[in-house]
Order: structure tokens, then sequence, then C-alpha cells
């Protein structure tokens, strides 16, 4: 019996580069959300999930169009969010961004991340199929959680637009990372999203 967690970042918003919190897809994202609809038109998913935020919800729609028989739920517990804040083990590097968090921020994210934990990953009764489509902070997240690595590792995992990453969740066994931010089914044009360009 295995349960199967798909995550999906949502596809390249308009105008993210300057500081926008959340809006419509670009033409770029649409075609990012097409092509990761069509990777996964031949799963039978057994539920589907989405963020409730904008950028989400259109990748989300246009990937129902190939997805027809799973209808898309929204849920909270994928909205945008800091899964933690400064901790004495978090490196250097990391310091200058969570000292402009506010620590009620990161203690909502860390509860948040925490129910989502309990609702998602966890084993099934049966073979199920969930897909999520969320928040590159969310899903790097998850891959921690799964890697049980430190809480600030989320931080150091980042997701493309539409990128794809898949765990494994199976009763008596540890929750595997089967894969991490594929890009196999995205163009090298259509690859955004990460903090440098990929090396192709």
């Amino acid at each position: 019996m295995t349960h199967l967690l798909y995550l999906v970042r949502h596809g390249e918003q308009v105008d993210a580069e300057h500081g926008v919190e959340d809006g419509a897809l670009s033409p770029r994202g649409v075609r990012q959300a097409q092509a990761i609809a069509q990777r996964l038109s031949g799963v039978r998913f057994d539920h589907a999930w989405t963020s409730p935020l904008e950028r989400a919800i259109e990748t989300a729609s246009i990937m129902q169009q190939r997805l027809p028989a799973v209808p898309f739920e929204r849920s909270s517990l994928l909205l945008d969010c800091i899964p933690s804040g400064l901790e004495p083990d978090t490196p250097s590097g990391f310091h200058r961004f969570l000292e402009s968090v506010r620590p009620e921020q990161a203690e909502a994210g860390a509860a948040q991340m925490a129910d989502a934990g309990d609702q998602w990953l966890q084993p099934s009764r049966g073979d199920v199929n969930e897909l999520l489509v969320t928040h590159n902070f969310v899903i790097g997240w998850f891959v921690r959680e799964v890697m049980q690595a430190p809480a600030w590792q989320w931080m150091a995992l980042n997701q493309a637009n539409c990128g794809l990453t898949i765990i494994r969740l199976r009763s008596g066994k540890p929750a595997q990372l089967v894969a991490h931010n594929d890009l196999g089914h995205l163009p090298p044009e259509d690859r955004t999203g990460l903090a440098i360009p990929q090396p192709y």
C-alpha cells in the first residue's frame, strides 16, 4: 500500500520579480502549467489540493483541463509561509533573511506546516495518489521533513516554477523522496524560479 504525494510549485507569476505578493500567471507561467499538466495526465489522482493564492489557483485550473476527473480543493495549509525562524544551528548565510522575519510569523508558519504534515505526510490504508499545488517554501519544508534534516534546511531546497517533487509514504517504513524538482517536462527557456539558472 503506497501513498504517493505529488508536489507542484505554481507557475511563474506576472511581476513577481518586482515584489508583487500575488497575481496571475505570466504567459510563460501558463506554458509551465500546461507542461506539468501534460506530464501528469496519465496519473490517476484520488485527491487534488491547491493553495488559495491566485498564482496557485490559476496553475491548478490549467492543470484541471488535463485532469478533468480530479476536483481541486483549496487549503490554507498550502499557503506560502515561513516554516521556521532563526535558530542556533542556522548557517550564517541565512541569517539576514531570517532576521527580517517576525517571531510570530515563523511560529504561525511552523504551526501551519505541522498541520500540513499531519494531513499529508501520513501512510494510507490503500494505494493513494494526491496532488498538491503550492509554493516554494512549503515544498522545501515537506522535503526537509521527509529527509529529517535541520529546521533551516527548507531554505536550501529551491523549487522551480512547475517543478515536480514526489514523496512516497508507506506504513512501517520511512518516507522516501522519489523525485525532487524534476524539470524534464519543461524546455530550458521555461525553467524559472530558481535562485540561479539551472546548470543544464
